[in-house]
């Protein structure tokens, strides 16, 4: 243990165990699957981000060794712990330069929005040295004077390779292209049994999964045309679900996203159209539905019609 720690300090790295694990340690191979809570802090105390309080829920973080994780340190410490372990790790800036971004797809990933929203076409480091926005005051602030972090882990549990099923995120390119047809059809079968909340999860994760694709390729080029071409029909079924549990203003960015490229598309109108009525934008209710060729169908007084999947 005290070589170990010697070695933790050599890199920049802090350890203060809270409550010790059980067991022996693991050796970690490649493909080991670790689950662990997380707290970040600044030295100064102030909290950036909690697992177990994120978005109002306690969502474990799920890490796959050895597929290069953006923030890398948290592989170099997750494997000085024993499961049921709580420690303590302070990390130099050297450590913690790409933590802004990370958070903030985990920040997106809780609040049900796309992990990759917000971050541009290029790698890392060149978005950590760009001035924009991240969409968190504290987490621009970070990005603009980086500086040591702390993390509490909590070290749940450790899943050896072909132990578990692979997450998405995890898969080869062909892999995620060759599922996204499947969680679509999934979806579409949760929305017919009314299971809106599990049919919305489907179709977020089938969009994630193409929006991972697509951030591989130049934006216009033929295959990101063909995987947005993929992403649309997903987005209006994500919008409908969205409809059902009240969440009108992220129907209408998403679909005003959707008609901004396809000016054609009459579902995205009408979808968009559905929640301008249900928060009073009578002008732009109006015009959508116009647009989307349901003039006449409109009406203040009475409840709009229920769309169906697209």
């Amino acid at each position: 243990m005290e070589e170990e720690a010697r070695k933790l300090h050599e890199e920049g790295i802090r350890k203060r165990l809270i409550s010790p694990g059980k067991g022996e340690l693991s050796s970690f191979p490649n493909g080991t699957k670790v689950i662990f809570h997380y707290r970040t802090c600044k030295c100064d105390g102030t909290v950036l981000d909690d697992s177990r309080t994120m978005a109002g829920q306690s969502k474990p973080m799920e890490l796959i060794l050895g597929k290069k994780f953006k923030l890398a340190v948290w592989e170099r410490i997750v494997i000085t712990m024993r499961p049921g372990e709580i420690a303590e790790f302070t990390c130099d800036t050297k450590h913690t330069m790409l933590y802004p971004l990370v958070s903030q797809s985990l920040r997106n990933i809780s609040a049900g929005k796309d992990p990759l929203e917000g971050q541009r076409h290029c790698c890392g480091i060149a978005q950590i040295h760009s001035h924009h926005s991240l969409g968190h005051k504290d987490l621009d602030e970070l990005q603009a004077s980086p500086q040591p972090l702390i993390f509490t882990i909590e070290l749940l549990e450790v899943l050896r390779p072909g132990s578990y099923q692979l997450d998405i995120w995890a898969m080869t390119d062909q892999e995620k292209l060759e599922l996204v047809p499947q969680i679509h059809e999934e979806g579409n079968l949760l929305y017919k049994q009314g299971k809106i909340k599990e049919a919305t999860e489907k179709y977020y994760n089938g969009i994630a999964c193409l929006k991972n694709l697509q951030m591989k390729e130049h934006p216009g080029d033929e295959a990101w045309v063909k995987l947005d071409q993929m992403i649309t029909p997903l987005l209006l079924n994500y919008c409908q679900c969205l409809l059902l549990q009240d969440k009108y203003y992220e129907v209408i960015e998403h679909c005003s996203s959707l008609v901004f490229k396809y000016e054609d598309n009459v579902k995205a109108y009408y979808k968009r159209a559905k929640a301008h009525a249900a928060v009073w934008n009578e002008a732009e209710a109006r015009s959508d539905f116009d647009k989307g060729r349901y003039k006449g169908l409109f009406d203040f007084n009475t409840q709009p019609a229920t769309a169906t999947t697209g």
